[in-house]
């Protein structure tokens, strides 16, 4: 399935997911889609592994985590932030290292507190390796955290190798 990129959201400087100056990061680059699902794209390295050659499940979690939690900014026009109260994480398969990983995140419920999303790690392949389903709390970014944005690095940051669509 083709997916049509609408926008790109965010990176930050040391985020373990998005932050692009954290050495031992995963570096995501997160993409909204016109059915205002988020997709991440990611690359593991062995930095990344648990058993030889495999990415550790704490850092699929992570990225699904991030995801799944990102996705509420694709229908607020304000931002809103999530705080993770569960999450349920399902492996199917081994996720390879130094292979593009494609992460979908989608919101299916959303209430006055709280939302709730699903997301997806697929391979290369087009296999599901790991799900997840998620409950969150929103939270304003003020009572998460003291979050400078300039000292932060908090921006879009356009690449040349940006999709304009993402196949999964």
């Amino acid at each position: 399935m083709i997916h049509k990129v609408i926008g790109k959201q965010h990176n930050s400087k040391l985020c373990f997911v998005c932050g692009l100056k954290n050495k031992f990061g995963i570096h995501a680059q997160f993409y909204v889609t016109e059915n205002q699902e988020l997709i991440a794209i990611f690359t593991p390295t062995e930095v990344h592994q648990s058993y030889p050659g495999r990415l550790h499940g704490g850092i699929a979690s992570a990225i699904l985590d991030e995801t799944i939690g990102r996705a509420i900014l694709n229908i607020h026009k304000t931002e809103t932030w999530g705080v993770t109260v569960e999450l349920n994480v399902k492996f199917k398969k081994p996720i390879p290292l130094n292979e593009e990983l494609k992460v979908v995140g989608r919101i299916i419920n959303e209430y006055n507190r709280m939302f709730e999303g699903t997301g997806e790690i697929i391979l290369s392949s087009g296999e599901i390796a790991v799900t997840a389903h998620g409950k969150y709390l929103k939270v304003p970014l003020e009572k998460i955290t003291d979050f400078d944005i300039e000292e932060n690095e908090w921006r879009i940051v356009e690449l040349e190798t940006d999709p304009k669509e993402i196949e999964i």
